[in-house]
């Protein structure tokens, strides 16, 4: 048994620190805040509990000592328990007062730091704490009670850091000018820090407090000559897709890449999988295409999915690897690569990436009489097997896998829909049909749409959709530089598949 007190960073989910992560990685229990990214539970085991417990101001769904009560009492069930607190757990995270009890409970636990709000501020606003030209002292306080703090003392700081200070900061301001704190100070207001939501508000220290009325918690201040320096070193709300809500309708499993590559432009990316990627309903046709794969000529991938479900039935069969005699084909980077990964080489790929490109790429191919195996979706064009035989090839189209509609995608579609998305990508003509038929074209209207590539684009357009831009490369990198290029002229340079 052991209780962990890890600090979850400022928001952004990427920011815990790989300890963090391992030991969340193993948690049986974790006890979370308000202020901790619920991404980060993806990374505790499926058996293990999540409990929300709140901490959020003035809705308190435990108290304090009930939360370190639950600690206890789990630990002593022999558990591996995390605290994940938002930012670091001993500045303002009440992290003292949990490790206090643990102790005198006797129960063994282990602090993991987490980086602090204030440091994420500086980084993702461009406001170093400290600056050789500036400041060389930095002061962080808690503006919960101003009544409680020695302002004509702690005011003086170069840098002072208010936690919790939102609703109080017309308070404090008149306290430090009272207290000879010059009213032209630089300040800021920074809520949501290092998340895609950051929203900041800069002035001065005598005129920020009549500009918070519409910001709500949670938000830290900053005040001090550092302030200045945003205007020069701000790079995160610089980003192309900063702020901009961009819907990600891919299957769950294939999601991660295109909104990795979205979050790291700036986008607060609405995960909305319109499709469901499953195996053959029937796998017999596969696996006796499989039991005599020595007999093909080409094997032919027209999707990274192909791949792995003709991967996972061959590895289930008698057979392996070292029964393909096939020439490969790929139709394209995806697709090359998870080919690639099972160390194997491809010998043909598509300049474009689409069937017709493919079919052309066997122009100079002689296919008369050669055996071909397209293991593929469930529905998918006849473009290339039609082709092929025409070529005088014997071409067996197998089905591999199928897309179906996710269970639960209606309600989905409400959830992402209301939050007012600025733009929804697609990345097969599924995802096209699936969201359409849940969400119906009229609840799309007025949302920018952004497509792989023309089959999906002409799926689009086929079901009453308007495509506001499509990747001039067919790929998941083509589809960012897509999106990108509708909200600044520069588009981001082009990453591998």
């Amino acid at each position: 048994m052991k209780v962990y007190l890890v600090g979850a960073g400022p928001g952004d989910p990427e920011l815990i620190t790989l300890k963090g992560r391992r030991v969340l990685e193993q948690a049986d229990s974790v006890l979370y805040d308000h202020l901790a990214n619920s991404a980060l539970l993806a990374f505790a085991p499926p058996h293990a509990e999540r409990l929300y417990v709140g901490k959020k101001k003035s809705d308190h769904e435990f108290s304090q000592n009930e939360i370190c009560e639950l600690l206890i009492e789990r630990a002593r069930r022999g558990q591996t328990v995390v605290r994940l607190k938002g930012g670091d757990p001993f500045i303002f995270g009440r992290g003292g007062e949990e490790a206090e009890a643990l102790v005198d409970a006797g129960i063994p636990f282990e602090v993991v730091p987490g980086v602090t709000t204030p440091l994420g501020i500086a980084a993702y606003t461009g406001v170093p704490l400290t600056h050789r030209e500036h400041t060389s002292a930095v002061t962080f306080v808690t503006g919960h009670s101003a009544q409680a703090i020695d302002w004509a003392k702690v005011g003086q700081a170069e840098t002072l850091v208010i936690f919790m200070g939102l609703t109080t900061f017309p308070e404090i301001a008149r306290a430090l000018i009272a207290n000879g704190r010059d009213p032209n100070t630089p300040a800021m207001a920074v809520r949501w820090a290092t998340r895609p939501d950051q929203h900041t508000v800069t002035s001065t220290l005598a005129t920020l407090p009549g500009l918070l009325a519409g910001m709500k918690p949670p938000a830290t201040i900053i005040v001090g000559e550092v302030v200045r320096l945003r205007g020069k070193l701000d790079w995160y709300e610089r980003l192309p897709l900063f702020g901009k809500k961009i819907v990600v309708t891919r299957a769950i499993e294939q999601a991660g890449a295109l909104a990795a590559r979205l979050s790291a432009l700036g986008a607060n990316v609405l995960e909305l999988p319109s499709i469901e990627i499953r195996a053959a309903e029937d796998a017999g046709p596969l696996d006796r295409a499989i039991a005599r794969l020595d007999w093909y000529d080409w094997l032919i991938f027209t999707s990274a999915n192909a791949v792995r479900h003709f991967t996972a039935r061959l590895d289930a069969s008698h057979y392996d690897l070292r029964h393909l005699r096939a020439h490969l084909c790929a139709i394209g980077p995806a697709t090359r690569a998870a080919i690639e990964a099972l160390h194997l080489k491809v010998d043909l790929m598509p300049k474009e990436y689409v069937a017709e490109s493919l079919v052309e790429a066997f122009a100079d191919v002689d296919l008369v009489g050669k055996r071909v195996l397209l293991p593929r979706a469930k529905v998918a064009r006849d473009v290339v097997p039609d082709a092929l035989t025409a070529r005088g090839a014997h071409v067996d189209v197998v089905e591999t896998y199928c897309t179906v509609s996710p269970p639960d995608l209606r309600a989905l579609v409400r959830s992402v829909l209301a939050q007012r998305p600025d733009c929804v990508t697609f990345t097969s003509s599924s995802t096209v049909r699936n969201l359409v038929e849940a969400a119906g074209v009229d609840a799309l209207r007025g949302i920018a749409t952004a497509s792989i590539g023309p089959v999906t684009t002409q799926t689009a357009r086929d079901l009453g959709l308007t495509v506001t831009t499509q990747a001039s490369t067919y790929t998941v990198d083509g589809l960012v530089q897509a999106v990108a290029g509708l909200y600044t002229e520069v588009t981001p340079p082009a990453e591998e598949e």
